[in-house]
């Protein structure tokens, strides 16, 4: 059985450092998404007035 105490690997900093520069969230896609929905949004409402 494997002791209960964690202690950091030399391959754990690696793999950290991998994640960080890899794993980010997609904050230029939601609001790209977000900014087209409020665009067609409007385009709609103005178009369905006239």
């Amino acid at each position: 059985m494997k002791p209960m105490i964690w202690h950091p690997e030399p391959k754990d900093q690696k793999i950290n450092q991998y994640l960080d520069r890899t794993n980010r969230e997609p904050w230029v896609a939601i609001l790209a998404v977000v900014l087209v929905l409020v665009c067609s949004f409007t385009i709609l409402v103005l178009l369905g007035t006239f």
